[in-house]
Formats: structure tokens, sequence, C-alpha cells
């Protein structure tokens, strides 16, 4: 039993980390046109087998990219400069999409894991009965 568990634990560490990563995706989309906002970047820790033997995943510190923000020309904006420029968001929706596509494809994949690990115990309990 002590394996189910580690192949639980580690499928349901997956599926936290993935949740995790989506929200700081919808964060970067929501703040697509504000202005100065930089992308936040995620990275994953691998979680070094405990005294019981369960590793697992977990998201690793935000950090925020640090390419230039793009300069937009708009005179009328509260935050323009005397030459009508002010900093824009230096979030890109194409690549956005495809982190939530990666992620939600990664999320899927532990739940089929921890599903899989879920059926085989149910199998195993099923014959012992017999």
């Amino acid at each position: 039993m002590n394996d189910l568990k580690s192949a639980l634990a580690i499928s349901s560490s997956g599926l936290t980390a993935q949740a995790g990563r989506l929200n700081v995706v919808a964060q970067n989309v929501a703040n697509t046109d504000t202005p100065g906002y930089r992308r936040k970047l995620t990275t994953f820790e691998a979680l070094l087998p405990q005294i019981d033997g369960q590793g697992g995943v977990r998201l690793g510190p935000q950090r925020l990219d640090t390419s230039e923000l793009p300069m937009i020309h708009d005179p009328s904006h509260p935050l323009a400069n005397a030459d009508g420029l002010y900093e824009g968001s230096n979030v890109t929706l194409t690549i956005e999409m495809a982190d939530a596509r990666e992620a939600q494809r990664s999320y899927e994949a532990n739940l089929r894991s921890f599903d899989n690990a879920r059926q085989m115990t149910r199998s195993l309990l099923e014959l012992l009965r017999r």
C-alpha cells in the first residue's frame, strides 16, 4: 500500500503544481493591458523523497520577466510622458495560451495517473475479497 500512497501523492502534487501554474497564467492574461505590468514566470521544484519514500513536485518561487516593456504612444493616456509614451505590458497572449494549454495537458495526465492508481487498488481489493 505504500507504493499506492506514493503514486497518489506524486500525482496529487502534480495536480496542485499545474493548478498553480494555470493561476499564474490567468493573472498574466488578466493584466495584458495593464501599463507597466511584467509577466510572471513560474518554475517547478522537485520534492525529494521523504523518509516514507514519497516525492513529487511543487511550484518554485515566482519571478518577473525582465524583457523590455514596449513603449506605447498615446498622448492622452494619464501615464504618458512629455513625448506621449508610456510603458505597456510584456505579456504576449500567444505565449500565455500555449502555457495554459501545456499546463492543462499536464494536469490531465496527472489526473489520469491518479485515477489509474485508484482503479488498480480497487481491482486488487476485489481480487483479495475472492
